[in-house]
């Protein structure tokens, strides 16, 4: 689980630059891990098979863990519209075919939320951490909020042009990373294992300084 003394190696469980951006300030603020991007620890991709996010987070995390023997923070996250019944959902990425293309999904939900006015929706994000050889802890976070009629915005990824938070008047497109990352469905989710990923680092802490002694 170390690469230095005291340091915990993590591996960010993705290849989507943009949330790994957004991961990796959220979490920066621990001390004593070291979450390794793809660039830094190379893995394969891994099939997004499952039904739910959970179950897509879950297989990304133990999947990624097999292959480099090192712990891995991984997640799935999408949008879930009322009025489409969930959808687009697991399937968020990939709403309007392959390959994957954000504006080709952004056109598609706008087409179909045409001259409907109940446009209420979610943001849902799982976050799962697998230790090779011992468990794997999930944890989930929601944004509520409403689809924009037109994309706004240059920041973010995805659907955030669309995305309006509740209580707001912007969308996540047109906020700066740190307001993004004060309230996102996202940090929710990172926010629920932080305290594992501290025992995690006070442990190791205490055998380096087991090792020094």
């Amino acid at each position: 689980m170390q690469g230095r003394a005291g340091i915990v190696d993590v591996v960010l469980g993705t290849k989507n630059p943009g949330k790994a951006t957004e991961i990796l300030a959220i979490l920066r603020n621990i001390e004593g891990l070291h979450l390794l991007t793809v660039a830094e620890r190379p893995f394969a991709d891994v099939p997004e098979t499952g039904e739910s996010f959970v179950e897509n987070a879950w297989l990304k995390a133990t999947a990624i863990a097999r292959e480099t023997g090192l712990p891995v923070f991984a997640e799935d996250a999408g949008l879930q519209v009322d009025a489409l019944g969930g959808a687009p959902g697991v399937r968020s990425a990939r709403f309007s075919g392959e390959p994957v293309d954000t504006r080709r999904n952004n056109a598609r939900l706008i087409e179909l939320l045409v001259g409907v006015s109940h446009r209420c929706a979610r943001f849902v994000a799982v976050a799962a951490l697998c230790i090779p050889g011992g468990p794997t802890f999930v944890s989930a976070g929601v944004l509520s909020g409403r689809i924009a009629e037109r994309p706004r915005g240059d920041g973010g990824f995805g659907y955030d042009p669309l995305f309006v938070p509740d209580g707001g008047m912007r969308t996540l497109a047109e906020l700066s990373i740190e307001e993004k990352n004060a309230i996102s469905h996202r940090r929710r989710a990172a926010e629920g294992l932080r305290g594992i990923l501290l025992e995690m680092t006070c442990a190791e802490d205490l055998a380096g300084r087991s090792r020094s002694g």
